[in-house]
């Protein structure tokens, strides 16, 4: 079983879990939700990668013209197909792959989501690829190989049983080297809740170098 399956797997059989669960931190989600508002435009085409259930698309397609959200487990995208939803939101079954080959986009959107991706380098230069010139990518990031190393010890044993999901160990420092190789700028990057190891940022496809 390659390591997709088994991500997929641990998604479907957790999606009605996590569903039920109540947010942590209501206030920092609420902030996040208002920044990511700000940098969007009535004419926005937003492509969401790894929406979970949708709550996020479900409060923010509104101010935009289109959203798509994807994610690869086919649970989650049931859970979210069955909440009441605008007319120009649209969830589909993808990978990362399949979901920046559904058309063009002017936002994409990653909360929590290229932390479990196999190779985040490989996946931000997609989507750097796939959006055109002066577009953003909004996203939030687990650094948990900065987390101190009980806590690293701690997912490590619950991922073994079966109880977390695969989590690529990255530093701060590596996503900061990936996204500049990608071809990104940092626009923002900001903190929302009690964490440092979960930044967010806002990003824009960089101008290719003059000459």
């Amino acid at each position: 079983m390659n390591n997709s399956t088994q991500q997929r797997r641990f998604w479907d059989r957790i999606a009605a879990r996590y569903a039920a669960r109540p947010l942590k931190n209501v206030a920092a989600y609420e902030a996040m939700l208002s920044d990511i508002a700000g940098h969007l435009h009535p004419d926005d085409r937003v492509l969401e990668l790894g929406c979970g259930t949708g709550g996020t698309a479900i409060r923010l397609a509104p101010l935009v013209a289109h959203w798509t959200a994807c994610d690869f487990s086919p649970a989650m995208i049931g859970i979210a197909r069955a909440k009441p939803a605008g007319d120009n939101l649209r969830f589909v079954v993808a990978d990362v792959g399949q979901a920046l080959a559904s058309g063009p986009c002017d936002v994409v959107c990653a909360i929590n989501v290229l932390h479990l991706v196999d190779d985040m380098p490989a996946t931000l230069a997609q989507i750097h690829a796939h959006l055109p010139q002066g577009a953003h990518l909004i996203m939030k990031i687990w650094c948990f190989a900065d987390v101190t190393w009980r806590i690293r010890a701690i997912f490590s044993i619950l991922a073994v049983f079966g109880l977390l999901p695969a989590i690529r160990k990255l530093r701060h420092s590596d996503v900061l080297d990936a996204l500049h190789l990608a071809g990104f700028e940092v626009v923002a990057e900001k903190v929302f809740g009690d964490y440092p190891q979960n930044p967010y940022f806002v990003l824009r496809k960089a101008a290719p170098p003059a000459g």
